[in-house]
């Protein structure tokens, strides 16, 4: 039986692979890249680095395959649909990947950024796989220190206050408004800068860019302040390197609820 690790490689930093983590690596014999274009090709460095910090040379293979475009100018009740499109093609490469490049009694691996459980796809893709029946396979799942977890160490702060909940969402959901009854919220996934609608409210936010690389910007304050600030190293960054990854803590004062 074919056995895929799912393993969560966190946010960015090698140092932040556990010890379950670097288990899984040396007992995996294949491991299966999506290849994001030139624009990301940091991402496969990244990942390239961790496997050759802790795995001896030449005892694995690592597999690439493109990664389907998404169309992401969907909008309203087409963007689920959008979604599904990509996940489905997905589920295609991985099932060609399992099936054409893992031997039966071998070991292959994803490696996740930060957490296999938190806004990330490879989960529901792979019982995809499984549901169409042609490539059978065992998995398990190495949890990973996800970005919320390194952002809100980074800034030395909590997810919540004292006896309040704390919320993790998007960028799409917090531009619809305020999670109700909730004063501390984690937004992931904001290409839009969502944050912004909130500049003239009490809210202190802090936020993080390329957690946990050379490359990592954090920003905390109070909004109204920081907001300009986060909008123009946003921009440079994303015109430095073609893409980024941010996450951030927005956290209400409850009188303004």
């Amino acid at each position: 039986m074919r056995k895929i690790h799912v393993i969560g490689i966190g946010a960015g930093d090698p140092e932040q692979l556990t010890l379950q983590a670097v288990g899984a690596l040396r007992s995996t014999d294949v491991f299966f890249f999506l290849d994001k274009g030139e624009v990301k090709s940091d991402l496969t460095g990244l990942r390239r680095d961790m496997l050759e910090a802790h795995l001896p040379e030449g005892t694995y293979r690592v597999v690439e395959a493109r990664d389907p475009e998404r169309d992401r100018s969907a909008g309203g009740a087409a963007y689920a649909g959008a979604v599904e499109d990509w996940r489905g093609a997905r589920a295609g490469i991985y099932e060609r990947l399992i099936a054409e490049e893992l031997g039966e009694d071998e070991t292959g691996a994803f490696l996740v950024w930060g957490d296999p459980a938190l806004y990330d796809s490879t989960l529901g893709i792979l019982e995809e796989v499984l549901d169409r029946g042609t490539v059978a396979f065992e998995y398990d799942v190495v949890p990973g220190i996800s970005s919320v977890s390194a952002l809100a160490a980074r800034h030395r702060t909590g997810l919540n206050r004292v006896a309040r909940p704390v919320q993790i969402t998007t960028g799409r959901r917090l531009a619809e408004g305020f999670p109700e009854d909730v004063d501390d919220v984690v937004v992931m996934l904001d290409a839009q800068q969502a944050f912004l609608r909130y500049a003239d409210q009490d809210v202190d936010i802090y936020w993080g860019a390329c957690i946990g690389t050379a490359d990592e910007i954090l920003v905390s304050g109070p909004i109204a302040e920081a907001a300009p600030r986060i909008e123009r190293l946003r921009a440079e960054a994303r015109e430095r390197k073609g893409w980024i990854m941010d996450t951030y803590l927005l956290r209400r004062n409850p009188k303004d609820r």
